[in-house]
């Protein structure tokens, strides 16, 4: 029997994703030192090639060094990630899917106007991590 693979429309990462993974390709281009604090994406595969590539995951800020260029990943961190990152004097890129970023902004806001934001996911997956990070 002849099988036929067909390969979706629109195969490949989503724009967040594929933003973060050309932020790191630039930054090795330009011959920075990079670390992504956790892996820059979930694919195993692209964390091990940009391994080979020379960059470190880290997985707190406790681990930068000064000099390091820290990407934060495509999922985003809490305000103190951040904070604590800038007081390193660490090369701060954020890497944070605009998307995502979006909310961020949403629940910092409600949370400033007195509202209750509830967030609704896994609580230890970094992206929900990250927005209760910002209440």
């Amino acid at each position: 029997m002849k099988r036929e693979v067909i390969v979706a429309k629109h195969a490949g990462f989503c724009f967040g994703v594929n933003r973060a993974v050309n932020m790191v390709y630039d930054l090795l281009e330009k011959g920075e030192k990079v670390c992504t604090l956790g892996p820059i994406i979930h694919n195993r595969h692209a964390v091990a090639h940009f391994e080979t590539m020379g960059v470190r995951v880290i997985d707190s800020p406790d681990e930068a060094k000064s000099g390091d260029t820290v990407i934060i990943r495509s999922h985003g961190v809490a305000k103190a990630v951040y904070d604590e990152l800038e007081s390193k004097g660490v090369v701060l890129v954020d890497a944070t899917c605009p998307f995502v970023k979006r909310i961020h902004g949403i629940v910092s806001n409600a949370e400033a106007e007195g509202r209750l934001p509830v967030i609704i996911g896994t609580r230890s997956h970094p992206e929900v991590e990250g927005i209760a990070g910002w209440t």
